[in-house]
């Protein structure tokens, strides 16, 4: 979970919402903790496998290995809400 974590706050933190608490900065970049209530975690895996490139319109495009993905959706699954 620690290495998920660092990766989300590294390369997403500086728009959206990371934790279980904070407030995206962008005002189009969702928090992290409510992106399953749009789209099921595993359809987030496979939007990372092909390479991340929408969202808010400035979002810049993000490719993460097979292992960084299984980190960050690990991380994600922890933020949900029980």
């Amino acid at each position: 979970m620690a290495y998920g974590k660092a990766l989300v706050e590294t390369n997403c933190a500086r728009c959206h919402a990371v934790g279980t608490t904070d407030e995206s900065t962008h005002p189009e970049a969702p928090p992290f903790r409510t992106l399953s209530e749009r789209y099921p975690l595993d359809a987030l895996e496979e939007a990372f496998v092909e390479g991340v490139s929408t969202g808010h319109p400035d979002m810049p495009e993000f490719q993460a290995s097979p292992e960084q993905i299984g980190a960050i959706i690990d991380y994600m699954d922890t933020l949900q809400p029980e």
